[in-house]
């Protein structure tokens, strides 16, 4: 099929690959423009442009494909279907009618739960037995369009963000291929009017650790936000990401540290922290970490 491309973070990359290595003709790849980043500031390509660079492929990256000009850019690619995963951009009404076969959205979530822009953290941090990938048929609305195919995945006690995203972009690009194979065949599901729930924009002030809470809430928070933004609490007046944690049966006042692995109390039970980061240095694991920042038995966090 001719496929216009649309992604732009790493969790689109493999879904591109995927499309390429299964015969398909890339019309265009469209992505955010670069930005700024690292220490110069200088402007940076988006991993989908990256990637997509080094396989050849036109890229563009209009700020926004409101105008007339991008929309006519948009059609004369005369494409059979876009596929568009994580691309961060709205779609108007003229750009998804414009492919014959319409726009297929990759979304990591089991629809209608998880509408909108962080699904992988929101199932973490609300405890859910299982998410996965659908395949849905764009529509004005956010995320509400009918549903061609989808795939669950358990979320597993440990898991965090990071390892979940890297097993839904490979689920994404597999399902993906498999839908525009059958494309013809597949019939479009409406999606329930119960059971929608919505996964809002992380914001970093959600990020800091409670620690009056039930453990198996930090536990979430702390796996959820891991890596970015990163949930953190002080440690002696430095600021600590928590990236990593497991349940402990321990118990004791909330915030104290219980013993010299890193348990520490919570409002209910403890959790156990197994990887830090501390300002300004790189991602340590527990036993690392301490021997270059010791935090004894009976510390207040």
């Amino acid at each position: 099929m001719r496929v216009v491309f649309m992604g732009t973070p790493e969790f689109s990359v493999p879904v591109l690959d995927a499309l390429v290595a299964a015969g398909h003709d890339i019309a265009a790849v469209y992505c955010q423009p670069p930005r700024p980043a690292g220490r110069g500031k200088k402007d940076r390509p988006t991993p989908v442009h990256a990637r997509a660079a080094a396989l050849g492929l036109e890229v563009r990256h209009p700020v926004s494909l409101k105008g007339e000009a991008e929309q006519t850019e948009f059609a004369a690619l005369k494409a059979d279907v876009a596929v568009v995963v994580a691309y961060g951009l709205i779609l108007p009404q003229a750009v998804l009618d414009a492919p014959t076969q319409g726009c297929l959205n990759i979304h990591a979530s089991l629809l209608p739960r998880w509408r909108g822009a962080a699904p992988i953290h929101r199932a973490i941090m609300a405890g859910d037995a299982e998410t996965g990938i659908c395949i849905m048929q764009m529509e004005a609305g956010l995320d509400t369009g009918p549903v061609l195919l989808r795939q669950s995945t358990v979320i597993g006690d440990d898991e965090t963000t990071a390892g979940l995203h890297d097993r839904l972009s490979d689920m994404g690009a597999g399902l993906i291929v498999t839908a525009l194979d059958g494309l013809s065949d597949l019939t479009p599901e409406p999606q329930p009017q119960d059971g929608v729930t919505y996964a809002h924009k992380i914001d970093k002030s959600e990020a800091q650790i409670d620690w009056t809470s039930p453990a198996a809430e930090v536990d979430r928070k702390i796996r959820g936000l891991s890596p970015f933004p990163g949930a953190w609490c002080e440690v002696e007046g430095q600021r600590v990401k928590l990236l990593a944690s497991k349940l402990a049966t321990n118990t004791g006042p909330s915030g104290q540290v219980l013993d010299d692995a890193l348990t520490v109390a919570c409002g209910e039970g403890a959790v156990e922290l197994i990887r830090l980061q501390r300002a300004g240095k790189g991602a340590q694991d527990r036993d690392v970490f301490l021997r270059g920042f010791p935090i004894a038995k009976g510390t207040q966090l």
